[in-house]
């Protein structure tokens, strides 16, 4: 290794430089000992070649990072693996500092002792990071109504910018901001958020799903007929976040599953109500209730008696129909009392 005092010299006087500040020439300038190339940039993870140009009759050569020396001649100084020694001869003296991080941004200084006079090269190293997002907000679940505000925050070289937008379903809502407002948020604007950072490098991007609770919505319920004896079904649907419990009611008695052959089957947001084997007292008015820790809703359904067309139905009529109370009332009676008060005018034909 070279002479240690001399290199002790040598690098005081760059540091000295250093911290004066070096003027600012092109490389070309051929006025002064001391040169500054222009700025490097070079993006985080990539390699970074710092060349020196050896020049005249060249008796010691070192390459420094702020108050470090990296190397000394072929002598390596620096501890860090990353760095190494490209190229030394007459012409030039050249290192490499492999992955490079936003620890090796800063100036690095080829100071040169010549035959004649000491001279510096200075070049400032510019370490670009990818965009990063560090802080994003969870994943939430909000009743409707509720004031929403979600938030993005990244890291990055140049700073990052900044956006939101509703993704799943699509919407127009957006945001060019770290914070998204939503004021009064409704049902529809349920979803998947996507925060995007992006700056001259690259491109991240994260999402935020927002649930938003609401009380059961019931559709209309629809009528069923069903002929005695065979299988018939009431269907009752709900719209809830999160998914409603069902209730079935004949009348004001709540209908247990199993009782009297009916079964309950209930999925998602439907429910059935399925009577395997209709009999007379089956037939009437039905409520279902869809309930969660929101409220409630309810729509009813009327179950009434549809009776197969025979020979004999064909002149009786209908077999029966349903009063407002949803009880069965015969009409046969009805229909022969017609045929006799029209016979006399039929038989005059």
């Amino acid at each position: 290794m070279k002479n240690p005092l001399y290199w002790a010299l040598l690098v005081g006087m760059s540091i000295l430089l250093m911290e004066q500040g070096l003027p600012v020439r092109s490389q070309g300038d051929s006025q002064s000992d001391n040169k500054v190339m222009d700025n490097i940039t070079v993006r985080q993870g990539e390699t970074v070649f710092l060349r020196c140009a050896q020049g005249e009759i060249v008796t010691h050569t070192a390459w420094l990072n702020r108050s470090s020396i990296l190397y000394a001649g072929e002598d390596k100084w620096s501890v860090d693996p990353r760095v190494s020694l490209v190229t030394l001869n007459q012409e030039e003296f050249t290192i490499k500092i492999e992955n490079v991080d936003m620890t090796d941004e800063g100036q690095y200084v080829c100071a040169v002792q010549t035959s004649s006079r000491p001279r510096t090269t200075s070049v400032h190293v510019l370490v670009q990071v990818p965009p990063k997002i560090i802080n994003l907000s969870r994943d939430i679940v909000v009743n409707e109504g509720s004031n929403v505000t979600l938030m993005c925050q990244a890291s990055g070289k140049p700073e990052p910018s900044i956006s939101w937008k509703l993704i799943s379903p699509s919407g127009d809502l957006a945001s060019d901001d770290e914070y998204l407002e939503i004021p009064s948020i409704s049902r529809q604007r349920a979803g998947s958020y996507e925060c995007t950072a992006v700056n001259d490098i690259d491109t991240d991007a994260q999402t935020v799903d927002i649930t938003v609770n609401y009380a059961p919505t019931v559709s209309e319920g629809r009528d069923v007929g069903v002929t005695l004896g065979q299988r018939g079904v009431l269907e009752c649907e709900a719209d809830a976040v999160p998914e409603a419990d069902f209730e079935w009611y004949k009348d004001d008695r709540r209908i247990i599953n199993g009782f009297n052959g009916m079964e309950i089957v209930n999925t998602g947001s439907m429910s059935k109500l399925t009577f395997f084997n209709v009999s007379d007292g089956d037939y009437g008015n039905y409520t279902c209730v869809a309930v969660n820790k929101l409220g409630s809703s309810n729509t009813s359904f009327l179950l009434y008696v549809v009776i197969e067309p025979t020979s004999s139905t064909l002149l009786q009529g209908p077999r029966a129909v349903q009063d407002g109370s949803g009880g069965a009332m015969g009409v046969h009676s009805h229909t022969c009392l017609l045929f006799i008060v029209f016979l006399p005018f039929l038989l005059r034909f």
